[in-house]
């Protein structure tokens, strides 16, 4: 008897041979593959659709910088605001009326983006504030003037002139961050206080805006209140 098998007998272990089984599975392996290869390929289908909504419906941008301040970014918050946009009313041809907030391609810098307030529309006399060289400016058709709610931080209308409409990109809809200031933008209103009740923070920034919007509009003789888009 060989030493190879006297060790197999003392092991327990009978002299056999073994077939090694495949453990392939065809059918599985293919299930497998999709799996891998149908993840990417959903994101490929959905990923058009998603581009579309953004490109002529909603998007959502952070705004950055102080020139809108106290409307956007204001000092009592330490994140920058994430707003909608809303580029279907822009694109659709709504009218573009004054107090809307708008985003629109810069026209001394065509790659920034800039967010504003439309001061006047096409038919209306604006008395400019500096570094503007003429005192008044009629709004031509097809132009807007827009201006940041703090004057002295902003890029507007007063360094550049009216604007094309054209350059508008979409029209601010909503504010989703942060949570405490999360709504719709609301046009500024006089605030009531209560009978005996004290004014607090809230009050007073109120009363600002309201005061801001009735100076600008001070500054705007209408001839019209809405233009179209086209």
């Amino acid at each position: 008897m060989s030493l190879f098998s006297k060790f197999l007998k003392l092991s327990g272990r009978p002299l056999t041979s073994r077939r090694i089984h495949s453990t392939t599975d065809p059918e599985g392996s293919s299930r497998r593959a999709w799996a891998l290869i149908g993840r990417p390929l959903r994101w490929i289908y959905w990923l058009p659709l998603g581009l579309g909504f953004t490109q002529y419906f909603y998007t959502l941008k952070t705004v950055r910088g102080r020139s809108m301040q106290p409307t956007l970014n204001p000092d009592t918050s330490s994140w920058d605001d994430i707003v909608i946009f809303d580029r279907y009313s822009i694109n659709s041809g709504e009218p573009i009326r004054k107090g809307d907030i708008v985003a629109l391609r810069d026209p001394i810098n065509s790659r920034k983006m800039l967010v504003k307030r439309v001061v006047a529309v096409a038919g209306d006399i604006v008395k400019t504030l500096p570094p503007y060289p003429d005192a008044e400016v009629f709004i031509p058709e097809g132009h807007v003037w827009v201006e940041g709610d703090e004057p002295f931080r902003t890029l507007d209308s007063n360094k550049f002139g009216p604007v094309p409409l054209a350059l508008l990109d979409s029209k601010l809809m909503y504010i989703v961050w942060p949570l405490d200031r999360i709504g719709p933008l609301r046009p500024p209103i006089s605030p009531v206080s209560k009978k005996g009740a004290s004014r607090d923070f809230r009050w007073y920034s109120d009363m600002a805006a309201f005061e801001r919007e009735q100076r600008r509009q001070s500054r705007v003789t209408t001839r019209s209140t809405t233009t179209s888009h086209s």
